[in-house]
């Protein structure tokens, strides 16, 4: 494999892995949206009061999470997913202050990192809905 395919398949598998952490978050929204309820109000001090605006942030995020993981407008996808996890990440800043109390909240910072890498890489990430439909 040359370094080209070992590229792309190396950000597929980036793009996977975000994808599959990023809808865990999305689908918590339906399952428990008081939960989400309760994480918006702790890391962003904002009460969007009860479930029906978590099912429609849940929905928005879905739309963002099929085009991120189909490499669909990979400016607009990438980039508003890496905005997303950057904006969570940085706002449990509390919790790196007390880093072996809440050592699962690092685990966010290496997923920054792959999320920069993909948007930077974006031109480079060719393994991706619209290239499968012109291969078949």
């Amino acid at each position: 494999m040359d370094v080209a395919a070992r590229t792309r398949l190396s950000l597929l598998l980036l793009r996977i892995g975000v994808f599959i952490v990023m809808l865990m978050w999305t689908l918590d929204k339906f399952v428990r949206p008081g939960h989400a309820g309760g994480i918006f109000k702790k890391f962003y001090g904002i009460d969007l009061g009860g479930p029906t605006l978590f099912y429609a942030l849940g929905a928005l995020e879905l739309l963002l999470l099929a085009l991120f993981v189909t490499g669909t407008a990979k400016r607009f996808s990438y980039g508003a997913v890496l905005v997303l996890h950057a904006g969570s990440t940085v706002s449990a800043y509390r919790q790196y202050l007390q880093p072996f109390d809440n050592l699962l909240f690092f685990a966010a910072w290496p997923m920054l990192a792959a999320c920069v890498a993909l948007y930077l890489l974006r031109d480079l990430d060719t393994y991706t809905a619209a290239s499968l439909r012109t291969r078949f």
